[in-house]
Protein backbone atom coordinates (compact mmCIF):
# COMPACT_ATOMS: atom_id res chain seq x y z
CA UNK A 1 0.00 0.00 0.00
CA UNK A 2 1.03 3.62 -0.40
CA UNK A 3 1.94 5.82 2.59
CA UNK A 4 0.09 9.05 3.13
CA UNK A 5 3.17 11.08 2.37
CA UNK A 6 4.15 9.17 -0.72
CA UNK A 7 4.15 11.31 -3.85
CA UNK A 8 4.18 8.49 -6.36
CA UNK A 9 1.26 7.75 -8.70
CA UNK A 10 -0.02 4.46 -9.96
CA UNK A 11 1.54 2.93 -13.09
CA UNK A 12 0.03 0.67 -15.72
CA UNK A 13 0.94 -2.79 -16.98
CA UNK A 14 1.47 -4.08 -20.55
CA UNK A 15 -0.66 -4.11 -23.69
CA UNK A 16 -0.21 -4.39 -27.47
CA UNK A 17 1.28 -1.48 -29.41
CA UNK A 18 -0.56 0.57 -31.99
CA UNK A 19 0.64 2.77 -34.83
CA UNK A 20 0.05 6.48 -34.34
CA UNK A 21 0.68 9.54 -36.47
CA UNK A 22 -0.24 13.05 -35.37
CA UNK A 23 -0.21 16.62 -36.52
CA UNK A 24 1.55 17.38 -33.23
CA UNK A 25 5.16 16.63 -32.44
CA UNK A 26 6.51 13.08 -32.10
CA UNK A 27 9.20 11.52 -29.96
CA UNK A 28 10.44 7.99 -29.39
CA UNK A 29 9.91 6.06 -26.18
CA UNK A 30 13.17 6.02 -24.27
CA UNK A 31 11.93 4.82 -20.89
CA UNK A 32 13.69 2.18 -18.85
CA UNK A 33 11.88 -0.97 -20.03
CA UNK A 34 11.70 -2.29 -16.47
CA UNK A 35 10.16 0.83 -14.97
CA UNK A 36 6.65 2.05 -15.64
CA UNK A 37 6.36 5.82 -16.16
CA UNK A 38 4.93 8.04 -13.46
CA UNK A 39 2.20 10.52 -14.31
CA UNK A 40 3.26 14.02 -13.31
CA UNK A 41 1.15 17.09 -12.70
CA UNK A 42 2.69 20.36 -13.75
CA UNK A 43 3.87 22.30 -10.71
CA UNK A 44 2.45 25.53 -12.12
CA UNK A 45 -0.37 24.70 -14.49
CA UNK A 46 -1.49 28.09 -15.79
CA UNK A 47 -4.54 26.71 -17.58
CA UNK A 48 -6.93 27.00 -19.27
CA UNK A 49 -8.59 23.89 -17.87
CA UNK A 50 -9.86 22.79 -21.31
CA UNK A 51 -9.25 23.65 -24.96
CA UNK A 52 -11.66 22.53 -27.68
CA UNK A 53 -15.17 21.05 -27.58
CA UNK A 54 -16.02 17.46 -26.67
CA UNK A 55 -18.47 15.73 -29.07
CA UNK A 56 -21.30 13.73 -27.53
CA UNK A 57 -19.91 10.46 -28.91
CA UNK A 58 -16.28 11.22 -28.13
CA UNK A 59 -13.81 8.83 -26.53
CA UNK A 60 -12.74 10.09 -23.08
CA UNK A 61 -9.15 9.16 -22.23
CA UNK A 62 -8.55 10.12 -18.60
CA UNK A 63 -5.38 11.67 -17.19
CA UNK A 64 -2.78 9.06 -16.34
CA UNK A 65 -4.96 6.24 -17.68
CA UNK A 66 -5.58 4.26 -20.83
CA UNK A 67 -8.44 3.35 -23.16
CA UNK A 68 -8.75 0.26 -25.36
CA UNK A 69 -9.86 1.10 -28.90
CA UNK A 70 -11.48 -0.93 -31.71
CA UNK A 71 -9.02 -2.90 -33.80
CA UNK A 72 -6.79 -3.94 -30.91
CA UNK A 73 -5.16 -0.58 -30.27
CA UNK A 74 -5.14 1.70 -27.28
CA UNK A 75 -4.07 5.10 -26.05
CA UNK A 76 -2.88 6.62 -22.77
CA UNK A 77 -2.92 10.23 -21.58
CA UNK A 78 0.39 10.51 -19.75
CA UNK A 79 1.13 14.22 -19.28
CA UNK A 80 -0.16 17.72 -19.96
CA UNK A 81 1.16 21.24 -20.47
CA UNK A 82 -0.55 24.64 -20.42
CA UNK A 83 0.82 28.17 -20.77
CA UNK A 84 -2.21 30.28 -19.92
CA UNK A 85 -3.66 30.41 -23.44
CA UNK A 86 -3.14 26.94 -24.91
CA UNK A 87 -2.96 23.34 -23.73
CA UNK A 88 -1.33 20.20 -25.10
CA UNK A 89 -1.35 16.56 -24.05
CA UNK A 90 1.21 13.78 -24.26
CA UNK A 91 -0.31 10.53 -25.53
CA UNK A 92 1.39 7.14 -25.39
CA UNK A 93 0.59 4.15 -27.56
CA UNK A 94 -1.17 1.19 -25.94
CA UNK A 95 -3.89 1.20 -23.30
CA UNK A 96 -1.37 0.41 -20.55
CA UNK A 97 2.35 0.80 -20.03
CA UNK A 98 4.77 -1.36 -21.99
CA UNK A 99 8.46 -1.03 -22.79
CA UNK A 100 9.44 0.55 -26.09
CA UNK A 101 6.29 2.60 -26.50
CA UNK A 102 6.35 5.90 -28.32
CA UNK A 103 4.63 9.11 -27.27
CA UNK A 104 3.29 12.18 -29.04
CA UNK A 105 2.34 15.72 -28.11
CA UNK A 106 -1.10 16.66 -29.45
CA UNK A 107 -3.60 19.52 -29.37
CA UNK A 108 -7.21 19.91 -30.55
CA UNK A 109 -7.30 19.19 -34.27
CA UNK A 110 -4.42 16.70 -34.24
CA UNK A 111 -5.19 13.57 -36.27
CA UNK A 112 -4.18 10.10 -35.10
CA UNK A 113 -3.96 6.80 -36.95
CA UNK A 114 -4.39 4.01 -34.41
CA UNK A 115 -3.92 0.50 -35.81
CA UNK A 116 -5.28 1.76 -39.11
CA UNK A 117 -8.21 3.58 -37.50
CA UNK A 118 -8.39 7.39 -37.77
CA UNK A 119 -9.20 9.69 -34.85
CA UNK A 120 -9.16 13.45 -34.32
CA UNK A 121 -8.30 15.10 -31.01
CA UNK A 122 -11.29 17.31 -30.22
CA UNK A 123 -10.59 18.45 -26.66
CA UNK A 124 -7.62 18.56 -24.30
CA UNK A 125 -8.30 19.16 -20.60
CA UNK A 126 -6.17 18.89 -17.49
CA UNK A 127 -8.15 15.76 -16.57
CA UNK A 128 -9.00 14.19 -19.98
CA UNK A 129 -8.42 14.07 -23.72
CA UNK A 130 -11.42 13.52 -26.01
CA UNK A 131 -10.94 11.74 -29.33
CA UNK A 132 -13.50 11.47 -32.12
CA UNK A 133 -13.48 8.44 -34.48
CA UNK A 134 -13.42 9.60 -38.10
CA UNK A 135 -14.98 6.43 -39.48
CA UNK A 136 -18.67 5.61 -38.96
CA UNK A 137 -17.82 1.94 -38.37
CA UNK A 138 -15.51 2.83 -35.49
CA UNK A 139 -18.17 5.11 -33.99
CA UNK A 140 -20.67 2.26 -34.21
CA UNK A 141 -18.24 -0.22 -32.63
CA UNK A 142 -17.60 2.06 -29.68
CA UNK A 143 -21.31 2.76 -29.22
CA UNK A 144 -22.42 -0.88 -29.55
CA UNK A 145 -24.55 -2.31 -26.75
CA UNK A 146 -22.80 -5.01 -24.67
CA UNK A 147 -24.14 -8.53 -24.49
CA UNK A 148 -24.57 -8.11 -20.75
CA UNK A 149 -24.57 -5.23 -18.28
CA UNK A 150 -23.01 -7.48 -15.64
CA UNK A 151 -19.29 -7.23 -14.92
CA UNK A 152 -17.39 -10.50 -15.31
CA UNK A 153 -13.83 -9.37 -14.59
CA UNK A 154 -10.81 -8.62 -16.78
CA UNK A 155 -10.88 -8.18 -20.56
CA UNK A 156 -14.42 -9.61 -20.69
CA UNK A 157 -15.56 -6.19 -19.47
CA UNK A 158 -14.09 -4.22 -22.38
CA UNK A 159 -17.56 -3.42 -23.75
CA UNK A 160 -18.50 -1.88 -20.38
CA UNK A 161 -15.25 -0.08 -19.60
CA UNK A 162 -14.25 1.25 -23.05
CA UNK A 163 -17.45 2.44 -24.64
CA UNK A 164 -19.50 5.45 -25.72
CA UNK A 165 -22.77 3.52 -25.36
CA UNK A 166 -25.24 5.83 -23.61
CA UNK A 167 -27.03 3.06 -21.68
CA UNK A 168 -23.74 1.76 -20.24
CA UNK A 169 -22.58 5.25 -19.27
CA UNK A 170 -25.97 6.06 -17.73
CA UNK A 171 -25.86 2.90 -15.63
CA UNK A 172 -22.34 3.73 -14.45
CA UNK A 173 -23.37 7.30 -13.60
CA UNK A 174 -26.10 5.96 -11.31
CA UNK A 175 -23.39 4.33 -9.20
CA UNK A 176 -22.38 7.79 -8.01
CA UNK A 177 -24.21 10.32 -5.81
CA UNK A 178 -26.46 12.82 -7.59
CA UNK A 179 -25.19 16.15 -8.89
CA UNK A 180 -24.14 18.40 -6.02
CA UNK A 181 -23.79 15.50 -3.60
CA UNK A 182 -20.51 14.35 -2.04
CA UNK A 183 -18.56 11.14 -2.52
CA UNK A 184 -15.95 10.24 0.10
CA UNK A 185 -13.14 7.81 -0.73
CA UNK A 186 -11.21 6.47 2.24
CA UNK A 187 -7.43 6.58 2.40
CA UNK A 188 -7.04 3.05 3.74
CA UNK A 189 -5.49 1.27 0.78
CA UNK A 190 -8.84 -0.35 0.04
CA UNK A 191 -10.82 -0.36 -3.17
CA UNK A 192 -14.28 1.08 -3.74
CA UNK A 193 -15.83 -1.20 -6.36
CA UNK A 194 -18.72 0.40 -8.21
CA UNK A 195 -21.46 -2.00 -9.38
CA UNK A 196 -21.55 -0.47 -12.89
CA UNK A 197 -18.19 1.19 -13.32
CA UNK A 198 -14.52 1.21 -12.37
CA UNK A 199 -12.92 0.43 -9.02
CA UNK A 200 -11.57 3.53 -7.28
CA UNK A 201 -8.53 3.67 -5.01
CA UNK A 202 -6.93 6.44 -2.97
CA UNK A 203 -3.16 5.93 -3.15
CA UNK A 204 -2.20 8.61 -0.62
CA UNK A 205 -3.34 11.76 1.16
CA UNK A 206 -0.74 14.34 2.18
CA UNK A 207 -2.57 16.99 4.18
CA UNK A 208 0.63 18.97 4.81
CA UNK A 209 1.14 19.42 1.06
CA UNK A 210 -2.60 19.63 0.37
CA UNK A 211 -2.40 16.90 -2.25
CA UNK A 212 -3.64 13.36 -2.82
CA UNK A 213 -3.47 10.51 -5.32
CA UNK A 214 -6.58 8.94 -6.82
CA UNK A 215 -6.85 6.15 -9.38
CA UNK A 216 -9.40 4.00 -11.19
CA UNK A 217 -9.17 0.58 -12.84
CA UNK A 218 -11.53 -1.19 -15.24
CA UNK A 219 -11.14 -4.43 -17.21
CA UNK A 220 -7.61 -4.81 -15.89
CA UNK A 221 -6.49 -1.40 -17.18
CA UNK A 222 -5.63 1.68 -15.09
CA UNK A 223 -8.18 4.03 -16.66
CA UNK A 224 -7.22 7.07 -14.56
CA UNK A 225 -4.28 8.06 -12.37
CA UNK A 226 -4.82 11.50 -10.85
CA UNK A 227 -1.57 12.28 -9.10
CA UNK A 228 -1.28 15.29 -6.79
CA UNK A 229 -4.92 16.35 -6.99
CA UNK A 230 -5.81 19.34 -4.84
CA UNK A 231 -8.97 21.01 -3.58
CA UNK A 232 -10.65 22.67 -6.57
CA UNK A 233 -9.30 20.24 -9.15
CA UNK A 234 -11.62 18.40 -11.55
CA UNK A 235 -11.52 14.63 -12.02
CA UNK A 236 -13.68 12.35 -14.17
CA UNK A 237 -14.91 8.75 -14.00
CA UNK A 238 -17.17 7.13 -16.66
CA UNK A 239 -17.87 10.60 -18.11
CA UNK A 240 -19.08 11.93 -14.75
CA UNK A 241 -17.28 15.03 -13.46
CA UNK A 242 -16.32 15.73 -9.86
CA UNK A 243 -14.56 18.54 -8.04
CA UNK A 244 -12.16 17.77 -5.21
CA UNK A 245 -13.75 19.56 -2.26
CA UNK A 246 -11.87 18.20 0.74
CA UNK A 247 -8.76 16.34 1.89
CA UNK A 248 -8.30 14.84 5.34
CA UNK A 249 -5.92 12.25 6.70
CA UNK A 250 -8.72 9.72 6.33
CA UNK A 251 -10.30 10.52 2.99
CA UNK A 252 -10.68 12.46 -0.25
CA UNK A 253 -14.03 14.19 -0.64
CA UNK A 254 -15.40 14.72 -4.15
CA UNK A 255 -18.55 16.60 -5.16
CA UNK A 256 -20.33 15.64 -8.36
CA UNK A 257 -20.59 18.59 -10.76
CA UNK A 258 -22.22 17.01 -13.83
CA UNK A 259 -25.53 15.25 -14.43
Amino acid sequence: MFSRTSRHGIAGATLALWALTACGSSSGGGDDPTTAPTTTRAAKDKGPKCIGEAPADGVHVLRGGGFRLPGGGGVQYTAASADGTSRTATLRDGAAYGSGQQQWTVKPGSRLAVSGHAYTVRQVCSYRVVLEPNDAKDKAALAAAPESMEFAGGAADNALCFTTNRAVLAAAAKSFPAKGQPLSLLDNGGVKQLPSGPSLTVSYVDTAAGAAGLGANCAGVPVAVYKDVRVGDTVEFTQVLFKVTGLTEQAIRLTRTSE
